[in-house]
């Protein structure tokens, strides 16, 4: 279990740390203005819209754009803390990583249920999304399961020990 438990977590390190960078410099470029970021970034953003015929992106629907501003303002320091957890092997991560994958979950299955029900995504944009489901899937998991062997007590104190005298 701990070689799994490893791996889950160097996987998660690499797409947290992805999260961490792109989220503010990408998905950004949603909901604040353009002159924010650089030429370049407005230009990749562009790009991505066009190659891969992402609607959501250029057209900037209000439920995606509050999916956006969800991403930032929640999900995004959760990646960041994540990252430092896995990295220093802080006993809280379990929990970061549960709350950062029920929250994208939960905004994947939306955005996956619009892009499916609207018969306007390709086949290759789905393919883009599927990808962050599954990570929000295995950070849920990797917050359930990770601390599941060991047992705890909830609303009991520990005996309180006496002072031997000599």
């Amino acid at each position: 279990m701990g070689a799994l438990c490893t791996l889950v977590d160097a996987a998660l390190f690499i797409f947290f740390l992805f999260i961490a960078i792109i989220a503010p410099l990408i998905d950004g470029q949603t909901c604040l203005p353009p002159h924010l970021f650089p030429p370049f970034l407005v230009e990749l953003k562009s790009w991505y819209a066009q190659e891969y015929g992402d609607y959501l992106v250029s057209e900037k629907p209000r439920f995606f754009v509050g999916i956006v501003w969800l991403e930032l303002l929640f999900q995004w320091p959760l990646a960041v803390a994540s990252v430092y957890g896995i990295a220093a092997g802080k006993s809280w991560l379990s929990t970061t990583c549960l709350m950062y994958g029920a929250s994208t979950l939960t905004s994947m299955v939306a955005i996956l249920v619009e892009l499916s029900l609207s018969n306007r995504a390709s086949d290759q944009l789905l393919m883009m999304y599927y990808p962050f489901l599954g990570f929000a899937l295995l950070a849920l998991l990797r917050g359930l399961l990770a601390n599941s062997g060991k047992s705890t007590t909830i609303g009991k104190r520990p005996a309180l020990q006496r002072k031997k005298r000599a």
